[in-house]
Parts: structure tokens; sequence; C-alpha cells
């Protein structure tokens, strides 16, 4: 029997036997959610309502494993645990201790938008399956209906300090095993001590090598979580400094690892399985691989006179801010409290999609929004904030690239 094959049977069996109660529901991004079948999206969220309130007094009172110590497997995510058993009380400020911002110098970024439906999705390489492009609900996607395996190409090397994020909508259906997707660093899946293969589906997590193991590493995700994740947008997303690993199930943390082995290479190997019924697909809607620059703020905004992010999140064509932005948001508070004195102008930047008039509005309105949640949020005094939009009159990179309008889509701190 294949390795891979032997390791899920026995994962399979080790998870069926742990219960594992309900969680709250989680929040999900516009593009995916239009992209989910509507229906099927409102049953599980109902579902999920009803969990959660018939769990309530269940958990009402129990300690928040969120401050549990990061060992050799590292600390379980507030409300799950390692071994799949019952989740701390729902936290209502959960974003409030939502650490991942994302890289902010893009070296790889597709959401499959200039793709060609039927065929495979140009940016990335393929190695096995039958994975195609296609558009549901007027959004592309990359489907797989097999095992299907590509290699997302990162320049020369991956860098030490770098963040991935993926967009993943998993068959309504469960499947078996615990790789719905599956990545690594290289190409080619070696599973050993300086290499770790990150698993994820829709009722777990699981990391195999790179000093860890099915049985030490496996988290699975309360009964609510994994009937949410069902058929509906997830967001997969991963921080790594040097061996240091972090790993986000849409708002909640799975994995905070201390050492971590994932090999630096010039490719990530991805499997995406599906299956061949209808209702088996699964689909990719977006992946982004960014290098974590070392700037500080202050020490960025003393020396350079400005500061760029890319961990600032507005929802589709609006000026909503997604609490996602909670941690950036946080460090520019932060910042401004410390240095009573520094005065800021937040600027706005998009990317060439769109009229410049409405592009301009759009940065305009973001801005805005960036200072209303320090001011109201954060108590910070509205006259040392300015704002301003610039639309796309001044791109950081070309936007002839997928990747370069996505470095392009800004928010920068100016010192004043």
């Amino acid at each position: 029997m294949h390795p891979r094959v032997r390791c899920t049977l026995a994962l399979v069996a080790l998870l069926a036997a742990a219960p594992v109660p309900c969680e709250a529901q989680f929040g999900i991004i516009k593009k995916a959610k239009q992209a989910a079948s509507q229906k099927a999206e409102e049953e599980a969220a109902k579902r999920a309502a009803q969990a959660v309130e018939k769990e309530a007094g269940k958990l009402d009172g129990q300690a928040d494993s969120s401050t549990a110590a990061a060992g050799a497997q590292g600390a379980a995510p507030a409300g799950y645990s390692a071994s799949g058993g019952a989740p701390a009380r729902a936290d209502a400020k959960v974003w409030d201790n939502y650490d991942f911002v994302p890289g902010n110098k893009v070296i790889f970024f597709t959401d499959f938008s200039e793709d060609k439906v039927g065929n495979f999705a140009r940016g990335l390489k393929y190695k096995a399956g039958t994975m195609d492009v296609v558009e549901r609900d007027g959004v592309k996607m990359l489907r797989s209906t097999s095992r299907g395996e590509f290699m997302v190409p990162v320049g020369a090397k991956l860098p030490e300090r770098f963040t991935l994020e993926v967009d993943i909508i998993a068959p309504p259906t469960p499947l078996g095993g615990y790789d719905i997707i599956a990545f690594e660093g290289g190409s080619t899946w070696d599973r050993e001590v300086t290499s770790a293969e990150i698993n994820w589906s829709t009722r777990g997590t699981l990391i195999m090598g790179g000093g860890q193991t099915g049985g030490t590493s496996t988290v699975g995700f309360p009964d609510a979580v994994a009937t949410q994740n069902l058929g509906n947008p997830v967001h997969i997303r991963v921080l790594m400094d040097g061996t240091y690993f972090k790993l986000y199930h849409n708002e909640r943390r799975v994995y905070n690892i201390p050492e971590l082995a994932f090999k630096r290479d010039s490719v990530i190997r991805f499997l995406v399985k599906g299956g061949e019924e209808a209702g088996q697909e699964t689909y990719v809607t977006g992946i982004r691989v960014a290098e974590s620059e070392t700037d500080v703020l202050y020490d960025a905004l003393m020396a350079k006179g400005r500061w760029a992010t890319q961990g600032i999140l507005f929802a589709t064509g609006k000026s909503d801010l997604k609490p996602e932005s909670t941690p950036v948001l946080k460090e520019i508070a932060a910042t401004l409290t410390k240095y009573g004195d520094l005065r800021v102008l937040i600027e706005g930047h998009t990317d060439n999609v769109g009229s410049a008039a409405s592009n301009l509005a759009l940065s305009d309105a973001r801005a805005a929004a960036v200072k209303a949640a320090l001011t109201t949020q954060y108590g910070i005094d509205e006259a040392r904030i300015t704002t301003k939009g610039l639309g796309d009159t001044k791109p950081s990179v070309p936007n002839a690239t997928a990747t370069g309008r996505a470095q392009n889509r800004r928010v920068e701190v100016v010192k004043l």
C-alpha cells in the first residue's frame, strides 16, 4: 500500500474517534462568496448557527485555549484542540487575536481572471491530474476533478520570510482523507525532517515531515466549522519567518510552531483533490505568495518617509474594511500612540482595472475609511491624520501582470 494511503487511513481512524463540538461561524470573502451556491451557503450557515446556540451553555465558562504554550506541535487555536477535543468558549472579539499580516512584496499572484476557460492556468506549472479553468457565477477559478498536482513558481528561491494565501471551495459533500489540498516547498513530495507537507481538509489539518507527524500535529475542526467548510469558500493563510510557522483557517490560527522545516525552493508544489461526479469538484479561486520585508513602520517613516502595506483589506469594489485588517490597523495606531508628535497622510492606491475616475474615487474612500477606523476604534486624534486617494496614478510596479496589479493595490502611510 502507498505510504500516503496508509497515512490517510490512519488519520481518518484517529479523527473519527475524537468528538469535535461546534464553534463560531467564519467570515467569507466577497469574491469567493459569489462563487459558492447561495442555497448551500444559507443552509450551512443555518445549521452552524443552530449548533452554536445548542452548545453555548456547554461551552460557557471553559478556559480559552489560545494561551496554551507552543510545544513541538505548536499551540492549538482558540476554540480548537490538537486532538479534536472540546473547544473553548467562543470569543466575540476573535479578530483581536488575529495576527496574520500578508507580505508586502508580491512574488506570485493569480485569481485566474486572465486565463481562458477550458485551459489549465497559464501562471502555474502543470504536474498531473484533471484540472481546468471554469467560470462559476461570473468568477473564474481552477477546478480539479481528480488528484491534481501543480507547482507555483516563486522566483529563484522562496524567501526566508514569506506569506502564502490560498482561497479554496471544497465539495459540498465530504471527500475521504485529510488532503483535499496539500502543499510543500520544492518540486517533489519529500515529507522528510528537512521538508514539511501541510495538509488541509474540511474536517481538519495535519503536517507530515519537518519534525511533525500526523499523530502529533492533527487538528480537528469542530462539527459546525467542518459543516460550514463544505461547499463554502475558505481562506488558508500561512506565515513563515525563518523556521517559525503559523497557519490560519479563515480567522482562526490553527498552528503556531516556533520551529518547522519548510523547504525554500523555486516552486511550491500543490495537491488539489476533487472527484469526477457532480458535486465532488474542488475549486481554487486565488493564490498569493509575498515576501515579508522587515520594515518597521516608524523606522520606515523616519528613513524613507513612507511605508506601504497590502495588509489593509477591503470588500471588493468598496471601501468597507475587512476584519482581517486588524493587525495592521493596530500597528499603525500603536505607532501613532507611542509617538505623539507624528502626523501622517494615508494614501489609497489601486491597480488600473476599471476607469481612472472610479479608481480615484474608490481609493479616496478607502483612505478615509482607514482614518475613520484609526480615530473611532483606536482613539487617534483625527487632526493628526489626513487622507488622499491616488487611484492608479502612482503604481509601484507596472500593471502589466496580475502580480504587478496585486502589488499596486495598497495603502501607504506617509510622514508629514
